[in-house]
């Protein structure tokens, strides 16, 4: 979440706090907790009672997900933007695409992965463009169809970049019994 976001979801506590919703130790409580808070996942406790508290969460265009020597996983119900820059240094990422919201048909990312993993998992039926990525010491694998299907309503993945002695998995869900992943 960037600072700008963090600012939207301020002014909304100050409206709160002008509308009578909120008294001063609970605005400054709230104000504490998403000062500190880095998704918007972190946020949304801070603000789910507020009335118009989805504006302040509105989807963006861009986002960038960074993670050095650490880790980075969207799974559940989360909004994909219309474009989503990854970088990963040793660490590694999962994007869980399966009930994510995604308003756009097409869903572009730019990849960085050096000396790490990212993979994306996607709903039935999406489709995955992985041809500009270009691979060093690294692989870049995708098992889900490259282009979608004339008529398509099904969301398309376009990812560029690069994978440095690092991997790139794009797939479907793997299940196995009752056991899914």
């Amino acid at each position: 979440m960037s600072d700008s976001d963090r600012e939207g979801v301020l002014a909304r506590l100050s409206a709160a706090l002008a509308d009578g919703r909120l008294t001063l130790t609970e605005f400054e409580e709230r104000v504490d907790g998403v000062l500190q808070s880095r998704t918007f996942g972190d946020v949304q406790p801070f603000v789910a009672d507020l009335p118009g508290a989805t504006r302040a969460l509105a989807k963006r265009e861009v986002v960038e997900l960074r993670a050095d020597a650490g880790s980075i996983k969207r799974s559940g119900r989360w909004i994909v933007p219309k474009r989503l820059v990854v970088r990963t240094h040793g660490g590694s990422v999962k994007l869980d695409m399966r009930q994510a919201v995604m308003d756009d048909p097409v869903v572009e990312i730019e990849l960085v992965v050096r000396a790490g993993s990212a993979t994306i998992v996607l709903p039935p039926g999406a489709t995955a463009d992985i041809d500009d990525v270009t691979v060093t010491a690294g692989s870049a694998k995708s098992t889900v169809p490259p282009a979608p299907e004339p008529g398509s309503t099904a969301p398309h993945l376009v990812v560029r970049g690069d994978a440095s002695a690092g991997s790139l998995r794009v797939r479907y869900e793997r299940r196995f019994l009752a056991w899914r992943w």
